[in-house]
């Protein structure tokens, strides 16, 4: 079992910058390649961004591509998602995800994820 508690949203301007984290509970961090996602009023959840379980590999949407980072620290046991020029489209929930794997594995579906978070409010005003 993961818990997945995610911090840091709020609300910025256009422009601004802000660093998401999502603290994971338990000692099997890096067994889970690690997603974020976001869901904005009206629409589906989406992806962003993964990682894959020692950091080898990355992907992100073509939306975000350029403006996202996604790092995660598994000493603490801790995901992290830096949101550089934030447009009034990046308003949304956004949850992080934990998806159990072997391999360096970096996941877009939400049904390949096990454990999700409460998600963090972004909200980005124009």
């Amino acid at each position: 079992q993961v818990q997945l508690v995610e911090s840091g949203g709020g609300l910025v301007q256009a422009g601004g910058s802000l660093r998401l984290s999502c603290a994971a509970s338990g000692r099997t961090f890096s067994s889970y390649a690690m997603g974020w996602f976001r869901q904005a009023p009206g629409k589906e959840r989406e992806f962003v961004a993964a990682i894959s379980r020692s950091s080898g590999s990355t992907d992100y949407a073509d939306s975000v591509k350029g403006r996202f980072t996604i790092s995660r620290d598994n000493a603490k046991n801790t995901v992290y998602l830096q949101i550089n020029s934030l447009k009034a489209e990046d308003t949304a929930v956004y949850y992080c995800a934990a998806c159990r794997t072997t391999t360096q594995y970096t996941p877009r579906s939400m049904k390949e994820y096990d454990y999700w978070g409460q998600g963090t409010q972004v909200t980005v005003s124009s």
